[in-house]
């Protein structure tokens, strides 16, 4: 009869082993299986504890701290000087023709488009920016029977006067350059900037804005690089309560950045970085008000598997003729099983092989 397998007894080197080798552990032939352990005639002598096997499912992961955020950062310039005489409200969400501030006691307004606001427009104008206005402003209700194009006509200058007359400053029909604000829809303030009576102009930032779709934002560190891929699952436990899902949609710059605006960047610098993480919650989510203050604890999920049979990672042996088995115990005999090892997680290891169920008792080394 060959020697009795070993086991190991360290059990941090014996997971890093069998993580190691999960993939490629195969079935080995073992000699002298299904033998008494008492046959040395000294009576039964069982393994030093011993554990079941147990149907569940694993997840591999990892937690970290976290905090509500909103997606899209941006800083809101004013392209021309002037004083600020009334500040952007922060927490303030602003939707199409609403004011974002006001400066030289004009309202600075939100309007929707892709193109910013690079010159004043008047009649004679013609582009991009002058269609997305009168897209505006047909939708804001002026301008009755206005065509949309890309001219600054009559018509153009009729619609712009009747919004100004609405918006209690001077009908000039001309839409200066400093008088509105084109964002893609509507934006929730993240700060104010620029306090009341603050001079502003082309290089002072006056707001900064974020889109209105709630986002986690955590940081990893520089190994955990594989968890900010994205599409990676996550699971969050809010301060209020409850668990959201979510999934990782890119890594994006520290808020203290001199950009600030929140934009794509790498997967962390050189090593030893944190890696800032964005992660947008699953569509219908709804943010109360008691999760947006305080820690959220944020889980990436890396791997799972589903039902699988599982032991104790201390329960796996590590075979003198290669791969990994199990001693299984039946009465007062006990025989050695190879076993196929899979995910490692949360102190316990998939195993498969012939013969292996759930309930079975199995050898574990002593803790």
């Amino acid at each position: 009869m060959s020697p009795a397998p070993k086991r190991r007894r360290g059990l941090v080197a014996l997971a890093a082993a069998v993580t190691a080798t999960a993939a490629t552990a195969g079935v080995m032939t073992l000699t002298g299986s299904g033998k008494d352990a008492s046959a040395d005639g000294r009576g039964p002598k069982g393994p030093p504890t011993t554990t079941e096997i147990t149907r569940t499912d694993l997840v591999q992961s990892k937690t970290v701290d976290g905090k509500l955020d909103y997606a899209q950062r941006r800083v809101v310039k004013s392209p021309v000087e002037g004083t600020v005489t009334k500040a952007a409200t922060s927490g303030r969400t602003v939707s199409l023709g609403q004011r974002l501030y006001e400066r030289d006691a004009r309202p600075v307004t939100l309007l929707y488009g892709s193109t910013p606001m690079f010159r004043t427009m008047k009649a004679g104008a013609r582009g991009p920016d002058v269609l997305q206005l009168e897209r505006n402003l047909r939708d804001l209700g002026f301008g009755a029977g206005l065509y949309v194009d890309v001219r600054f006509d009559e018509a153009t200058k009729a619609a712009v006067k009747q919004w100004q007359k609405s918006l209690d400053v001077t009908a000039s029909g001309e839409v200066g350059q400093g008088d509105v604000v084109f964002q893609r829809g509507p934006v929730r303030v993240v700060s104010a900037d620029a306090a009341l009576a603050d001079s502003i102009g082309p290089d002072s930032k006056v707001l900064t804005v974020a889109s209105t779709k709630p986002v986690v934002r955590a940081e990893l560190d520089a190994a955990d690089g594989a968890l900010a891929a994205k599409g990676t699952k996550v699971e969050i436990a809010m301060p209020g309560g409850g668990t959201q899902r979510g999934k990782v949609s890119g890594v994006v710059a520290p808020e203290d950045s001199e950009s600030g605006e929140g934009g794509a960047a790498g997967a962390g610098g050189s090593p030893g970085d944190a890696i800032n993480v964005e992660i947008t919650l699953d569509d219908g989510t709804k943010v109360r008000e008691k999760d947006r203050q305080g820690t959220l604890h944020v889980k990436f999920v890396s791997e799972s598997r589903k039902d699988v049979l599982t032991v104790p990672v201390e329960a796996i042996v590590a075979l003198r003729e290669g791969g990994y088995g199990l001693e299984l115990v039946q009465g007062s005999k006990t025989r050695m099983v190879a076993v196929e090892t899979g995910l490692t997680a949360d102190g316990r290891i998939e195993v498969s092989g012939t013969g292996l169920a759930e309930g079975m008792k199995v050898g574990a080394a002593e803790q």
